[in-house]
C-alpha cells in the first residue's frame, strides 16, 4: 500500500515538474510581443539603399517584422532632411507607435520628437545614422578595426599575399579614413611581402581621385594592388583600372556600392569590394526593436537577444550593437542587390 501511495505521489511530483518545464519553455518561446505596432523611418523614401534596408522582398527590416507577426510600416518624407523626416515621426507616434526605426538625417534637429517618442514609452532604435542623445539602441553597419582588417585581408587574397600595394584615401583630414588606414597598418604586419608603398588623397572628388591614382600608377610600375576605402574614390580606381593594360592585372578593392562598381565587376575590373548589406542591417534593426518593446532588453550593456536567422548579439557600450564584419560583393552576387 506505501509502495503504490509513494509511486502515485512521484508520478505527481514527476508531473508536476515536466509542467512547470513546460510553461517555462512556453514563456520563453512567446516572450516577444506581437501585434507591436512599428514604423520604420528611413532618411528618405525612394532611395535604393533603404528599399534595401527596409522592405520584405530584400529581407529588410519589414521582413523580419512580417517574421515576428507584428504590424510593420515604412514611412518618411521624399527627401533626406530632417524638415521632411519629422512629420513622418510625428505621425508615426499620433498613430500609437510601439517602436521606431529610424536612420537620422539630422540627430540635433530630430531629438526633441524623438524624446517626445520615448517619453512615451515608444522603442526607439536607429540604424545606419545615429542619433545618440534620443534612442534607446543603435544598429551601427561597421567597425573601423573590422573594416581596416578585412580590407587588407581581401586584397591579400587577391594578389597572392605579395607585391607593392598603395591606398586612395578621401581628405587626409577625414578621421574614419585615417583609423581604418591605421588598422589596414597594423594587418600588413601579417602579410610580410606585401608593401604599402604611397596613401594618396583624392578628397572625396571624382577628379582628383582620378588624377591620383594615375600618379599612383606612373609613380609605381610594378603595382599589384589597391584599397580605397571611399565610394568615391573606389569609383573613379575602378575608371583608371578599366583598361586592357591594367584590368586583372593590379587588383581594386575598397568600400562601394553594388550599382557604381557592378560594371566593374562583371568586367574584371574588380574581384570583390566591401560594404555592408543594408537588408542585414534593417532586419537586426526590427529584431532589436521589437526586443525592447517586448521588454526582454533594456540597453545595458552586455545584454544579448537573438535576431532570427543571424544569430545572436550582444549590445555594447553606449546601447550599440555591432552588424558584423563588412559584407563582400563580388562577381556570384552582386546582381542580387540594388543600391
Amino acid at each position: 500500500m506505501k509502495g503504490r501511495l509513494l509511486k502515485h505521489l512521484t508520478s505527481i511530483a514527476l508531473i508536476s515538474v515536466l509542467g512547470v518545464v513546460l510553461l517555462t519553455t512556453a514563456s520563453a518561446a512567446t516572450s516577444l510581443k506581437t501585434g507591436l505596432k512599428v514604423f520604420v523611418i528611413p532618411k528618405n523614401l525612394g532611395n535604393p539603399y533603404f528599399t534595401t534596408a527596409d522592405s520584405v522582398k530584400s529581407g529588410g527590416a519589414l521582413k523580419a517584422l512580417q517574421q515576428l507577426k507584428e504590424s510593420g510600416t515604412e514611412t518618411s518624407g521624399t527627401q533626406a532632411t530632417a524638415a521632411s523626416q519629422i512629420p513622418a515621426i510625428q505621425a508615426a507616434i499620433t498613430k500609437g507607435a510601439n517602436a521606431l526605426i529610424v536612420s537620422a538625417t539630422d540627430a540635433s534637429a530630430l531629438c526633441p520628437t524623438l524624446k517626445q517618442a520615448m517619453a512615451k514609452k515608444i522603442a526607439v532604435v536607429t540604424y545606419d545614422s545615429d542619433a545618440p542623445a534620443c534612442r534607446n539602441v543603435f544598429i551601427n553597419q561597421a567597425d573601423s578595426k573590422a573594416i581596416g582588417t578585412s580590407e587588407v585581408d581581401l586584397l591579400a587574397s587577391q594578389i597572392n599575399k605579395t607585391g607593392d600595394i598603395a591606398v586612395v584615401s578621401a581628405a587626409a583630414s577625414a578621421t574614419n579614413q585615417n583609423a581604418w588606414i591605421g588598422f589596414m597598418k597594423s594587418q600588413l604586419k601579417k602579410y610580410p611581402k606585401m608593401k604599402l608603398v604611397s596613401v594618396v588623397y583624392g578628397n572625396d572628388d571624382p577628379t582628383v581621385s582620378t588624377q591620383v591614382t594615375q600618379g599612383l600608377l606612373q609613380q609605381f610600375p610594378n603595382l599589384k594592388g589597391i584599397i580605397s576605402p571611399t565610394t568615391v574614390g573606389i569609383a573613379a580606381a575602378a575608371a583608371v583600372l578599366d583598361t586592357p593594360k591594367y584590368r586583372g592585372k593590379i587588383k581594386l578593392t575598397g568600400l562601394g556600392t553594388p550599382n557604381q562598381l557592378r560594371k566593374y565587376v562583371l568586367d574584371g575590373t574588380i574581384d570583390g569590394f566591401e560594404l555592408w548589406n543594408p537588408a542585414d542591417l534593417g532586419y537586426l534593426a526590427a529584431y532589436a526593436a521589437v526586443n525592447f518593446a517586448s521588454g526582454t532588453i533594456t540597453g545595458k550593456a552586455g545584454q544579448t537577444f537573438t535576431a532570427g536567422t543571424p544569430g545572436k548579439y550582444k549590445i555594447g557600450a553606449k546601447n550599440t550593437v555591432l552588424l558584423g564584419p563588412p559584407f563582400v560583393f563580388n562577381n556570384a552576387n552582386i546582381d542580387k542587390f540594388n543600391f
